[in-house]
């Protein structure tokens, strides 16, 4: 019998005492239940039985999470970890997900739960895990050191197939290493999916042939049915794609192990979604937990936002985000490729190089950023890295600029 467990932390938030209640969801959520129980017998509850292992108390609060009935406080807090059997839970996500997340939220008596992080064991490495990664994003990009500049087309929906692969001959020739379809685009009415991979490969591998540099392009071809996912997958590998955008949320685990398994492309994972798990602070998951489950799926690249985003997330917690998709869990291999993305334009690159350790392994997605620029797309790419030089030499934007006018251009119209 293993003795390795599955160790959950939550921050939990209740009106009433903080150690019964992290008692009560160990017992509800194993071997127990509202009453005793003749067959728990010592013998089950050392096989099965989670245990509270840890509770760090916080300060409490006058406002509950959850709405609560009763109206009073003050509301307990702390952050609370509670060990599963392996036993119990074994190494199936669904299990996992089902026994210490999909149960706890529904715990009478909270009033503020959240999952702030999953401690898997060994036993655990056994999920395919990312294809490609870091080192194997550099590989298919052709990229050695540095930064990956990447963009995505737009407008981010509208353009006709042939229109789309204009806008893709004009990237590969500024320079980029990658291009994406928005997480919005699949296989609309207008753009029918195998019509617009054809235009663009054909750019994309005319573009190698005269240049020797293949252009990583990502296809949306998510799907909430699998099989149609992979027959869109298909029709990438046959023109000769090498990567897709898949929508996490919306196709689900059962979805992504369905397509890991199959897949021949680099996948670049989409978290829209996410956002509804975690911006309330008492409720939800951290991404710490959130992006583990994905990892040990296989996505290859994970869009985690950016310094000074143009969505609601702080730089704080974009920060935090980084350091968690870098942070191997059973080996360095499992590392997917940090994607900084949403309102970027190349005045957020020092910072960005200096908060995250100083490291140039990460994509930088831009797409308003490069298309926007007021000296046209080319000059996008080129303040781009122009800025990401300027990070890597540790010289201020603004004096970088002083002799590189793309990168001023981008400073005066957004700085």
């Amino acid at each position: 019998m293993s003795r390795s467990t599955i160790n959950v932390t939550y921050r939990l938030e209740t009106n009433g005492d903080i150690e019964k209640l992290a008692a009560k969801i160990a017992s509800d959520q194993s071997t127990g239940t509202f009453t005793e129980l003749p067959n728990e017998t010592e013998e089950v509850r050392a096989r099965c039985a989670a245990t509270v292992t840890n509770i760090t108390a916080l300060e409490p609060t006058d406002h509950p999470s959850f709405p609560d009935p009763d109206g009073t406080g003050p509301y307990n807090r702390a952050d609370v970890t509670i060990a599963y059997p392996l036993e119990a839970v074994g190494t199936d996500i669904a299990a996992l997900m089902t026994i210490t997340v999909g149960g706890v939220y529904a715990v009478r008596g909270l009033t503020g739960v959240r999952v702030r992080d999953f401690d898997l064991p060994q036993e655990w490495s056994c999920h395919a895990g990312p294809q490609f990664g870091i080192a194997g994003s550099r590989r298919l990009m052709g990229v050695e050191n540095g930064p990956m500049i990447a963009s995505i087309i737009k407008p981010s929906l509208g353009l006709l197939p042939e229109e789309t692969a204009s806008v893709v001959k004009t990237l590969c020739e500024a320079g980029v290493d990658f291009i994406k379809d928005d997480e919005k685009l699949m296989n609309p009415g207008y753009s029918p999916f195998e019509d617009r991979v054809k235009a663009i490969m054909r750019v994309i591998n005319d573009y190698a042939d005269k240049t020797g540099k293949k252009v990583m392009y990502a296809f949306g071809i998510s799907s909430a049915d699998p099989d149609t996912m992979m027959q869109n997958h298909d029709i990438v590998v046959k023109n000769g794609g090498n990567a897709a955008v898949v929508n996490i949320n919306s196709i689900g685990y059962g979805g992504m192990s369905f397509l890991r398994k199959r897949s021949a492309l680099c996948l670049h994972a989409h978290r829209n979604g996410w956002d509804i798990l975690t911006r309330h602070p008492g409720l939800g998951m951290d991404f710490r937990a959130y992006q583990k489950i994905w990892r040990l799926l296989g996505v290859d690249q994970f869009q985690i936002n950016g310094i000074r985003a143009k969505y609601w997330e702080p730089d704080e917690s974009f920060v935090r985000s980084f350091k968690d998709v870098m942070t191997p869990m059973f080996s360095e291999a499992d590392r997917p490729l940090p994607v900084v993305g949403s309102g970027q334009w190349g005045g957020q690159a020092v910072d960005t190089f200096r908060q995250t350790g100083r490291t140039l392994d990460l994509m930088y997605l831009a797409g308003g950023g490069v298309h926007g620029h007021p000296m046209g797309i080319a000059a996008g790419v080129k303040a781009i890295r122009q800025a990401w030089d300027s990070a890597a030499a540790d010289i201020e934007l603004a004096d970088y600029a002083k002799d590189h006018p793309e990168l001023a251009a981008s400073l005066a119209k957004w700085g």
